[in-house]
């Protein structure tokens, strides 16, 4: 089944969401930096009958492009707002990379939003590694924005590490919606490279260890291959970001730790946190 696709207002903006119509405890999907709502597909495809929203986050995808500095506490709050327009209470928060990041922020400052939260490889540091904001340019920056076509950027990317461990329908997903047709023709990337580049600058800023603190849901955190465990070694940029004591943090934390995948588990292994997120369904059914 195809999503809506619709708007909400949310703190100061239009943030763009998808909704699956469907039955029982409703799941909030985040993507990761750079990405889109629509990467999420795989895995809502393989959970038929399922009530399910996804989001665009601030500078993604459909939703409004404020100009850079983008503090992760802002997006947290963006993603607290909205959960409230949609009149979410208890449901379970899926996240990915910054997308788990900023759902353990939202839960923290409104723990009435989430019933219990799923953390794909989520970017949650060592605490040490919250040093402040980092000065000047991301490589991100310089990333290639404009393309002719969805196919030249599929082609482009498919035979290229990390994506050519993806599934297709992902990678597929992934420059279709992440493109966005130009005036002038062709398309350009939905997340503009600054915005990218000001998020990940912005990330040594982002201290969320006193929030982790007051969390008192079950979390599971599924975390990927570290870098010591990848034959690239610390040049893995594909290696995990998360804090490998990161579940014992939570007050109800799990960890599954999952060394032969790399930071991009949904892409590349959609199964495994559908079966995660079915299992967390069950358990919130069950709760009295």
């Amino acid at each position: 089944m195809s999503p809506r696709q619709f708007y909400v207002s949310a703190n100061g903006m239009q943030q763009s969401v998808y909704e699956w119509a469907g039955m029982g405890t409703p799941i909030l999907f985040v993507h990761a930096t750079g990405f889109h709502a629509r990467v999420w597909d795989a895995v809502i495809d393989l959970l038929p009958g399922v009530h399910a929203y996804a989001v665009d986050m601030r500078g993604h995808g459909l939703s409004d492009k404020p100009a850079p500095p983008y503090p992760w506490q802002t997006v947290g709050d963006d993603i607290a707002v909205l959960s409230a327009a949609l009149g979410l209470r208890g449901v379970l928060g899926v996240g990915h990379s910054m997308g788990g990041h900023v759902l353990t922020y939202a839960q923290a400052h409104h723990p009435e939003l989430f019933g219990a939260l799923l953390l794909v490889d989520p970017v949650i540091l060592p605490e040490a590694y919250y040093i402040g904001a980092l000065d000047g340019e991301h490589f991100a920056t310089k990333r290639r924005a404009d393309w002719s076509s969805p196919d030249e950027m599929f082609a482009k990317f498919k035979t290229r590490p990390p994506f050519d461990r993806w599934q297709e329908q992902s990678l597929r997903d992934y420059v279709n919606y992440g493109l966005l047709p130009m005036p002038e023709g062709g398309y350009t990337l939905a997340c503009p490279p600054a915005i990218e580049g000001s998020l990940y600058m912005q990330a040594s800023a982002a201290n969320i260890y006193p929030e982790i603190a007051q969390i008192d849901i079950p979390v599971t955190i599924m975390r990927a291959r570290t870098a010591t465990d990848s034959a690239a070694g610390p040049f893995d940029f594909s290696a995990s970001p998360t804090a490998p004591d990161l579940a014992s943090r939570f007050q109800h934390g799990t960890d599954v730790y999952l060394p032969d995948n790399t930071h991009f588990i949904p892409m590349e292994a959609p199964q495994i946190v559908a079966d995660h997120i079915q299992r967390l369904l069950r358990d919130l059914k069950s709760l009295p």
